[in-house]
């Protein structure tokens, strides 16, 4: 496996392997990995001859007061990692490489990013698409593999890659979690052992709504507020956004019927934490 932290080296590399008639199959990562992370590798080993993993904390998608500066990094055991399951390249990038003194370009994916956690992280989006979009025209790959626990930030990459004519597919992977049920996520690590316990309420109050929909209940707003009962038995917890929402437009809906994607955003202590689960019916 090989690091590369040159934009014009890894753009080079990437139409060296192009022209060769071999595939690129992409996972782009805050770093810190976790199995979740590895799953998305294993998949993109199966698709693709090469992988491409990027380890880069995007300054432009965190806000004024959110934890840029202490997100977890590693670069290390995210290099074991990342070789033992199979990748063939790092990209890592520096701020100044990806955001020169003169930079003034950014993409914005306007309906999708107005939503769930864009309502309280204003600027995020913009940031991620920017990022990835970068990231898309520098790695150049076939196939670029996202988790479904992120499923917002999912379906707003999706729109800006067909929006923009970008020559890829986009997959999403189905969540990884922990044991018990908790997602994986870099930021579980800020956690302490009680916080660890309480964030279960994520994972039960979407098992509950769940099998009310499974009951055949289908008012949005009753399952919302056993939801919100479930969250608020911890102590610890700070609900940001309950939502049931049509899971293609990220609209709220009052009744359950197509595809439906119920997510939640819930502080444990100052560490905020996401989930979420599709259902169809």
């Amino acid at each position: 496996m090989k690091i590369i932290t040159s934009i014009k080296e890894m753009q080079q590399y990437a139409s060296r392997i192009k022209r060769s008639g071999k595939t690129i199959g992409f996972v782009p990562t805050m770093g810190y990995l976790h199995q979740g992370h590895l799953s998305l590798v294993r998949q993109a080993k199966r698709d693709n001859d090469i992988v491409v993993m990027s380890i880069f904390v995007n300054p432009i998608q965190f806000g004024p007061k959110e934890d840029f500066k202490k997100y977890p990094r590693d670069l290390k055991a995210d290099s074991a990692q990342a070789a033992s399951a199979g990748v063939d390249i790092i990209f890592y990038p520096s701020s100044k490489t990806m955001y020169p003194k003169d930079y003034q370009t950014y993409v914005e994916v306007v309906e999708l990013s107005k939503y769930l956690c864009g309502m309280s992280r204003p600027g995020h989006f913009k940031g991620v698409a920017t990022v990835v979009a970068k990231l898309f025209n520098i790695v150049k790959p076939d196939i670029a593999y996202f988790g479904q626990k992120d499923a917002q930030q999912a379906a707003v990459i999706k729109r800006m890659a067909m929006d923009l004519n970008i020559g890829l597919k986009v997959k999403v992977m189905p969540i990884v979690r922990e044991p018990d049920g908790l997602a994986m996520s870099s930021r579980n690590a800020y956690l302490s052992p009680p916080q660890r316990k309480d964030a279960l309420v994520l994972k039960n109050a979407l098992q509950k709504a769940v099998c009310m929909i499974r009951s055949d209940e289908k008012n949005a707003e009753k399952i919302k507020l056993c939801m919100r009962k479930i969250v608020n038995s911890v102590p610890s917890s700070k609900i940001e956004y309950i939502s049931i929402i049509d899971a293609a437009f990220l609209r709220d809906t009052k009744e359950i019927k197509g595809n439906i994607l119920i997510a939640l955003a819930v502080r444990i202590g100052n560490t905020r934490l996401i989930d979420n689960v599709k259902i169809r019916i």
